[in-house]
């Protein structure tokens, strides 16, 4: 792929931005990180990114809004759920409403690649992820 992905990751818990963004820049991906959701539906505003991942538990907004804001500003994106309250009820709306994926916490890098990867394909600009320890 020529073209790299832009992603943003929206997650009101700091660590999860330190531990995944290196994570996803190591697949050649581009990041940006927020961990209010109003900074990042302000980001949304004025650019288009591939893949938006979102935690769904969030104090200003939830990630069911911000899954709505995107797809009705850049319907083509692709967003990723995750979540530290795995409630399949949550897990099936977000679905319902045009979520790519969604994933649980707690959750290895490789998870969340494996989810970018997928979602790579689906736009049509597939990464080379080999998940570590395989050849």
């Amino acid at each position: 792929m020529s073209e790299r992905l832009d992603i943003l990751l929206l997650d009101d818990e700091p660590i999860v931005g330190k531990r995944l963004k290196p994570a996803l820049e190591k697949i050649g991906c581009r990041v940006e990180v927020f961990e209010n959701p109003v900074e990042a539906m302000a980001r949304l505003e004025k650019k288009k990114f591939d893949i938006v991942v979102t935690d769904i538990r969030m104090d200003e907004m939830d990630g069911l809004q911000v899954l709505e804001r995107v797809l009705d500003k850049w319907p083509e994106t692709k967003v990723i759920m995750i979540t530290g309250y795995a409630m399949m009820a949550l897990a099936r709306e977000s679905m319902e409403k045009g979520a790519f994926d969604f994933i649980a916490k707690p959750f290895r890098p490789d998870d969340l690649r494996r989810v970018i990867a997928k979602a790579a394909k689906a736009l049509g600009s597939p990464i080379d992820f080999t998940p570590a320890g395989r050849a």
